[in-house]
């Protein structure tokens, strides 16, 4: 991975919208610009030129461009070219050759169909992908289904597997991973839940659509207080000992002892963003 994240929290822009460009950057860690899903087909042109006339930082930015093999996606790279952005999200990935055809770009995998489900483990393997993000809409709609989610909210069996398999083919290649968006902006509660689960199990950042959602997402990747408090004790207590020892009544061991490293560098992190819990 050759890009620092500045932070967990993305947030998705629509690009035909540029009067939104500065105030997303300044709610979010990272600005997802999309050309695609988040913009009407009428109005794709100018979404083009208001992203050519209205630079933002490119180490914060991502272009979400429209899917390869399409005439909207020659046209996205085209802008492209009058700007400084090198950072794209490639939405319906479904192969390694898409991505290495973008060879002037890093590359963020967007896996939302049954071929990039089954295709992501192969596709992250090239140099110039970076990160892995999935996403449970399309996925559904090809699959001939209706809704991702059960009453409850939690996710169906089938984009669970998805999204596990993203995380997994990330982490294999040493990328990072992107967990994906909450469509129920007034359910906070519910993001945050989804949130400390995405912490839980390694997604490097989730992805906001809408700002109320960036400080529930930072909460939940700041680690608290006690949990930075062990994790420095139990950290210096590693040059004492050889291999596998006792702390607290715990067995410490390699894989202890990374989760230890993650949770400081995920307070870091919030440290040095201004949102530590």
């Amino acid at each position: 991975m050759s890009w620092d994240m500045p932070g967990p929290a993305w947030l998705f822009c629509p690009a035909d919208r540029p009067e939104r460009f500065e105030k997303a950057a300044a709610a979010a860690d990272v600005v997802i610009i999309d050309l695609e899903d988040g913009v009407a087909e009428a109005d794709k042109a100018a979404a083009r030129e208001a992203l050519i006339a209205n630079p933002q930082d490119p180490e914060r930015t991502v272009i979400r461009v429209n899917a390869a093999g399409t005439v909207e996606h020659m046209l996205d790279l085209d802008a492209l070219l009058r700007t400084e952005y090198r950072r794209l999200m490639l939405p319906k990935c479904e192969s390694a050759e898409q991505i290495t055809r973008l060879v002037d770009y890093e590359v963020i995998a967007l896996i939302e169909s049954p071929l990039g489900a089954m295709a992501v483990g192969r596709a992250v393997m090239v140099r110039n992908a970076i990160g892995v993000m999935w996403g449970a809409e399309d996925l559904v709609a090809a699959l001939g289904g209706n809704s991702s989610r059960h009453a409850d909210g939690g996710y169906r069996d089938v984009a669970l597997h998805v999204r596990s398999q993203s995380l997994l083919a990330a982490k294999a290649y040493g990328k990072f991973a992107l967990d994906s968006v909450f469509l129920n902006i007034a359910d906070l509660e519910g993001l945050a839940e989804e949130s400390l689960d995405a912490v839980s199990v390694g997604f490097d950042a989730k992805v906001a659509i809408h700002p109320s959602q960036v400080p529930v997402i930072r909460r939940a990747y700041a680690p608290v207080a006690k949990e930075v408090d062990w994790a420095q004790r139990l950290l210096a207590e590693v040059p004492n000992h050889r291999g596998v020892f006792t702390f607290e009544g715990r067995m410490v061991d390699m894989p202890v002892i990374r989760h230890a490293e993650r949770i400081i560098a995920r307070a870091q992190v919030a440290d040095s963003a201004g949102f530590a819990s």
